[in-house]
């Protein structure tokens, strides 16, 4: 097994192989892709074309990953009844959150103005025929809450199927599996922040995908108001602190990572959600106490999440 780590999308590309042979090749591979995604669905670059889409309200004939991308964000809002909703973009940019996150002033005397959506993902049009988008007016669309776990499944099905290979592929603590495991699984560290190598839960995955979705690891202060990038679509605020952070283990990382997102949002209801989709979660509190939902395992080290 061999990896390789570097920057892309504003945080950290991982990527794993059961093949050492086939490490740069596919590192490349990956790369490409990343920066064809950015490209396209960054909502911080002037030349993207989200921007584009935004900008004007929509188009026709628009770039097909960013067409892509825009089909699993709403069905993402399907899967969730709007709870994980793409049409947030405004209320993120008048929050502070108007660049990439490490640009982001994480401390200002100056009091937000917060935007109440004006439109939901329900008023978003795609025409697959045309390739085109029409946005409600006075939304624009963020894709943060799907774009990196659609890339990691997509990334690394693409890799796994061209090299014949076990793949790893982590954007941040989205991370998706294709191809055969190595013995005893991937062992993977559970925590809010992908970049912390002790605490947390290590568990064990052999297929899909795992996400986690967290109300402390992106944060900043405005006045005396401390804020997160996970927004209530109720009310364009960051959701309640219930939790510090949610991992979910599902057949994809979308899945997963709409789940852990909607879980954030959905506070104390959250356990009955998963549950109800028999979806294996960790949910840790505010207070620090965890929950584990459908069959996911106990703190010992290396316990082995099954997904269906």
């Amino acid at each position: 097994m061999s990896d390789v780590s570097f920057p892309a999308l504003g945080t950290t590309a991982h990527l794993l192989v059961t093949e050492p042979a086939m490490l740069a090749t596919a590192e490349a591979l990956l790369r490409e892709f990343l920066d064809d995604l950015d490209l396209a669905c960054s909502r911080f670059r002037p030349d993207s074309a989200l921007s584009t889409v935004n900008s004007q309200g929509g188009g026709s004939d628009v770039d097909p990953v960013l067409f892509a991308a825009l089909e699993v964000a709403l069905q993402a809002a399907r899967d969730t009844d709007g709870l994980v909703d793409p049409a947030l973009g405004r209320c993120l940019v008048a929050l502070g959150y108007d660049r990439d996150f490490g640009s982001v002033p994480k401390a200002s005397r100056r009091r937000v103005r917060p935007l109440r959506p004006v439109a939901t993902w329900r008023e978003i049009t795609l025409d697959a025929s045309a390739r085109s988008v029409t946005l409600p007016a006075g939304v624009q669309l963020d894709l943060g809450a799907t774009a990196k776990a659609w890339a990691a499944d997509v990334a690394a099905r693409e890799i796994a199927g061209r090299l014949d290979c076990g793949v790893l592929v982590n954007l941040g603590g989205d991370l998706s599996i294709a191809g055969p495991a190595p013995a005893g699984g991937w062992g993977v560290r559970v925590t809010a922040d992908h970049r912390i190598s002790t605490g947390g839960q290590v568990v064990a995955l052999r297929s899909g995908g795992l996400a986690t979705s967290s109300t402390t690891a992106r944060t900043w202060k405005r006045a005396d108001e401390v804020l997160h990038h996970v927004l209530d679509p109720a009310t364009g605020l960051p959701a309640q602190r219930i939790w510090r952070y949610v991992s979910v283990a599902a057949a994809d990382c979308v899945t997963a990572n709409t789940a852990a997102t909607a879980a954030l949002i959905l506070g104390h209801r959250a356990p009955e959600w998963l549950g109800e989709r028999d979806l294996a979660a960790r949910l840790v509190a505010a207070d620090g106490s965890v929950t584990a939902i459908a069959g996911w395992p106990h703190e010992a080290e290396l316990s082995t999440v099954e997904v269906a």
